[in-house]
C-alpha cells in the first residue's frame, strides 16, 4: 500500500506558477514510478507528466499541453515528487492528482497506476 498526500493547489492569475508536492507513505516509494493527472469539470482524468528514475538519473515524460511549461522532480529521500507548473493558462484549471504505479516504467493511462492521493484543486484566473 501507498498512501498519498498532496498540497500546493490554490489560484492563480494567467501567467503565474504553482508547486504541487506529493508525499508518499507506506510502500518503499523508490520501487514506483510516479504521475500527475489532473480532471476538470465534466471532463476525463488526464495525464500530465510522470517520473521515474535509474540510479542517479530521473526521466521525466509530459503530455504536449504542458510540455515546456511544467517541470516534474522528485526527492526519494523525501518521499516526495513535485509538479512546478509555470506559465499557468486558464485551461490548466483542475483538480491535479498524484499517483504512484509500482512499476520502472512510466505511463500515461490512469488506469496503469494503483495508488491515488485525494487531490488539490488548481484554479487559473484571466
Amino acid at each position: 500500500q501507498v498512501q498519498l498526500v498532496e498540497s500546493g493547489g490554490g489560484l492563480v492569475q494567467a501567467g503565474g506558477s504553482l508547486r504541487l508536492s506529493c508525499v508518499a507513505s507506506g510502500r518503499t516509494f523508490s520501487d514506483c514510478a510516479m504521475g500527475w493527472f489532473r480532471q476538470a469539470p465534466g471532463k476525463e482524468r488526464e495525464f500530465v507528466a510522470a517520473i521515474t528514475w535509474s540510479g542517479s538519473s530521473t526521466y521525466g515524460y509530459y503530455s504536449d499541453s504542458v510540455e515546456g511549461r511544467f517541470s516534474i522532480s522528485r526527492d526519494n529521500a523525501k518521499n516526495t515528487v513535485y509538479l512546478q507548473m509555470n506559465s499557468l493558462k486558464p485551461e490548466d484549471t483542475a483538480v491535479y492528482y498524484c499517483a504512484a504505479r509500482p512499476a520502472a516504467t512510466i505511463s500515461t493511462r490512469p488506469g496503469a497506476y494503483d495508488y491515488w492521493g485525494q487531490g488539490t484543486q488548481v484554479t487559473v484566473s484571466s
